[in-house]
């Protein structure tokens, strides 16, 4: 509380408060200058009546009003009865929010929110009277006004007003943060964030967020506890990542405001990128296949070869990847590789040194055919540019087990283009005879003669190119559970399997899918498919042991194959749960023949436990499979009732603490009859 207090002529200069840091100070103005008092201190007007009219008799700045004048005179030139004094204040309530406006004293008090009345307190009283009003104040700039008269007696005036920072009253986000700035010292590693004080007046403090550039996930920084001042500072590692702060600004009630300017920090990049792991294989056609640990962004990978473990490493070329094939690698030779990660600020790191012998060159064998003429068995290779070109074939009879592959008497030469990135050879074998399937494979021979390894075995004969006949008879049952074919048994000697295809358009072999392939005597299959009023084809082709069959001979089944069109049976409940549940509910059928459930719960989901339906069709409803929810960390439920024979729908609900549920998706379960 600030009395006034009398000046001498020689001081005749009025006091005016200000604030400094929070601080009251006082300093002199000359006397004929205007009173001015730094908010939120109130400038007060003293009048010697109680109309406040007229010229006040003093001005001055008071921080606190609890005056007690006892029976006196409020100040020189004023009388001690029927005086009136006025407090007045502009200030910046930041959010605004819930406050308590309190006011007490002898005689009368009149308390205004930019000019409206609040408090009304105006009568001559013996005793002392107070009131205290709980109201919302906008944010922004408000003005306080109390007015206070004496009539007679003793005068004593209190006003208070403070936000109300309880929880369950306080609701109101601060202000976000202003003036954010944020430095950073590359020789230090230090990031410091400031920002301008917040204008709450129940500020509790601030805290401070750092996020991933590139990334919405905000981690805070700086402690658990809000901060109290304006600045953070911080020592980031020095990888190059780049990194955005905000500061937001925290109430006494536990209110967050939103956060200031994102401000953006880049750290400087002395960490060097991960040391590559490598590893080598051989590709006897493209080269030796190097790998290492997953490429980094960013990094690249200069790769080197040399022919000792101390000699000159020569580089052969950058990857940008995590592999690199070495095709100049020489056959049947031990080179020495490293790898040298380098990242974009020039940081390095270099892999062991791998030793790595190569073998002799094998060659990839293609698919033996018969010749134009029929009269012999072309077989075909293809190595790489570096590979040797002279090579020896192989063959034996593949009906005797005692059979031991022999070379055979072919001269080799080039098929294809001469300038093909991978050469292809072939030779073609006249001494084959018809009705006989043989196992062929071929080797490399080098400048030394030494012999590659074997390639992979083909097989191939002048052998039976008929197809068998068309499968008949086929027919099919929609059911519950899917598609069920059936056909008559093909007749062909060397049958050696059916292929049973689906299709949603025949004349489109986009569309086909091979569904099974069956043994001779199976004359039935299953689609298992729930049945949702789709409409598919169907074709069964028959293949003879020599792999032949009229849909690879011909390529269209309807002309060439048994077929037929099936419009499905439509079990889609009658209605579906809005999908509410932040969840996707999977469903399939186990062993046993049960359906087997699975869920997930994403982050934020809070849930008290778990229910599961399923859609009973002739009651048009679903039925709750559990009498309790199943507890709250359940993801997964078994169905030991599950109809067999037919398509059943579940749907999961997450129920929430109040008891209301939120539903998923439907998930259909297929289960065939026994024995089907």
């Amino acid at each position: 509380m600030n009395p006034p207090r009398r000046t001498t002529a020689a001081a005749a200069a009025a006091v005016v408060l200000a604030t400094a840091g929070g601080l009251l100070t006082a300093s002199a103005a000359p006397a004929s200058a205007a009173t001015t008092c730094t908010s939120p201190v109130f400038k007060r007007q003293f009048f010697a009546n109680t109309t406040f009219s007229g010229t006040p008799k003093k001005t001055d700045c008071d921080s606190v009003i609890d005056q007690n004048w006892g029976t006196g005179a409020p100040a020189s030139g004023l009388p001690s009865n029927y005086f009136g004094v006025r407090w007045s204040v502009t200030r910046d309530f930041g959010s605004g929010g819930p406050f308590s406006l309190a006011a007490s004293g002898l005689d009368g008090i009149r308390v205004y929110l930019d000019g409206t009345r609040k408090i009304d307190l105006w009568k001559n009283t013996s005793t002392t009277v107070a009131k205290t009003v709980n109201l919302t104040i906008p944010s922004g700039s408000h003005t306080l006004r109390v007015d206070y008269v004496n009539w007679t007696g003793s005068a004593k005036v209190k006003f208070t007003y403070a936000p109300r920072t309880a929880a369950t009253v306080d609701t109101v986000k601060p202000l976000a943060p202003t003036g954010a700035a944020v430095t950073y010292d590359p020789a230090t590693g230090k990031a410091k964030l400031t920002w301008a004080k917040n204008k709450e007046m129940d500020l509790a403090g601030y805290r401070v967020y750092r996020r991933l550039k590139g990334t919405g996930d905000y981690r805070r920084v700086g402690g658990f506890d809000p901060l109290t001042t304006t600045s953070f500072t911080e020592t980031l590692a020095p990888t190059g990542a780049a990194y955005y702060y905000e500061v937001r600004a925290v109430d006494k009630a536990g209110n967050e405001s939103t956060g200031s300017a994102d401000k953006l920090v880049t750290t400087v990049d002395r960490t060097a990128p991960l040391t590559p792991v490598l590893s080598a294989s051989d590709d006897p056609v493209r080269g030796v296949s190097l790998d290492w640990q997953d490429d980094t962004y960013d990094v690249t990978y200069d790769v080197y070869r040399a022919a000792a473990a101390d000699g000159e490493f020569v580089k052969l070329g950058i990857s940008y990847g995590s592999s690199r094939v070495d095709e100049t690698a020489p056959y049947g030779d031990t080179s020495y590789y490293k790898v040298v990660a380098k990242d974009a600020a020039g940081n390095t790191a270099t892999s062991q040194v791998l030793a790595f012998a190569r073998p002799l060159a094998v060659p990839f064998m293609d698919t033996p055919r018969t010749n134009d003429a029929e009269t012999g068995i072309e077989v075909r290779w293809t190595t790489s540019k570096a590979a040797p070109t002279s090579f020896r074939v192989y063959r034996w009879d593949q009906s005797d087990p005692n059979a031991v592959p022999a070379r055979v008497t072919c001269e080799s030469y080039r098929v294809g283009n001469e300038a093909d990135y991978y050469p292809q050879y072939g030779c073609t074998d006249f001494s084959a005879e018809r009705r006989t399937s043989y196992g062929y494979y071929v080797t490399s021979v080098d400048s030394a003669g030494r012999e590659s390894a074997p390639s992979r075995t083909a097989y191939a004969g002048l052998v039976d190119t008929t197809p068998p006949p068309a499968v008949t008879g086929l027919t099919h049952t929609s059911t519950e559970y899917g598609t069920v074919l059936e056909w008559d048994e093909n007749p062909a000697p060397d049958l050696e399997s059916y292929n049973v295809f689906r299709a949603t358009d025949l004349r489109d072999t986009a569309t086909y899918e091979h569904l099974a392939t069956l043994q001779p005597g199976t004359t039935r299959f299953t689609d298992l498919n729930v049945p949702n009023d789709e409409n598919w084809f169907y074709f069964v082709d028959s293949v003879d042991t020599s792999h032949n069959s009229l849909y690879t001979l011909r390529g269209y089944p309807e002309s060439v194959s048994a077929n037929v069109s099936v419009n499905e049976f439509d079990l889609t409940p009658g209605y579906t749960p809005p999908n509410t549940a932040a969840t996707n509910l999977s469903a399939q059928a186990d062993e046993s023949g049960h359906a087997a459930l699975s869920w997930g719960c994403g982050s934020g989901c809070a849930i008290t436990g778990v229910h599961v339906y399923r859609w009973d069709r002739a009651a048009q409803q679903y039925v709750r499979l559990t009498d309790v929810p199943l507890a709250a960390d359940a993801r997964g439920y078994t169905d030991a009732t599950t109809p067999a024979g037919t398509t059943s729908y579940y749907v999961i609900s997450f129920v929430a603490a109040d008891g209301s549920e939120a539903y998923s998706g439907l998930a259909p379960v297929v289960v065939a009859p026994s024995g089907d």
